[in-house]
């Protein structure tokens, strides 16, 4: 009797990233090759980048705009120094760090999607 042939077993054919089956690497391809879903991802990333930075802007541009209001009605130039001097810089200090800590909380999430990670909350949804 003959000895049975042996034959070689593969695995499923891999793709040009050699990851037919990781979506973390699937996304990452996607942005790469720049296809229409790796750019909806980037401008998912983006908007919420612009999210963030409106909303910082709007929180500083409403005070700026009211002061000179508050300072003609004041009449008091050591009141108005006061305020110029010392009260606007902590508030400057607070938008300055709300914003970085959304930025990177944005760029965290994405980088979690783009692992394939589950981010607990979608990219970009305005919570702190």
């Amino acid at each position: 009797m003959s000895e049975p042939r042996r034959q070689v077993v593969t695995g499923e054919p891999r793709t040009v990233h050699g990851a037919a089956g990781l979506p973390g690497l699937r996304t990452q391809g996607e942005i790469d090759e720049q296809t229409m879903l790796g750019a909806a991802y980037v401008r998912s990333l983006m908007r919420s980048q612009l999210r963030a930075g409106v909303a910082a802007f709007v929180v500083l541009a409403v005070p700026v705009a009211v002061l000179p209001l508050f300072f003609g009605a004041l009449r008091n130039a050591a009141v108005e120094w006061l305020v110029l001097g010392f009260c606007c810089y902590p508030f400057l200090v607070l938008i300055a760090w709300w914003y970085v800590r959304r930025a990177e909380r944005n760029e965290h999430d994405f980088a979690a999607l783009v692992r394939g990670r589950d981010t607990g909350d979608a990219v970009g949804n305005g919570a702190p």
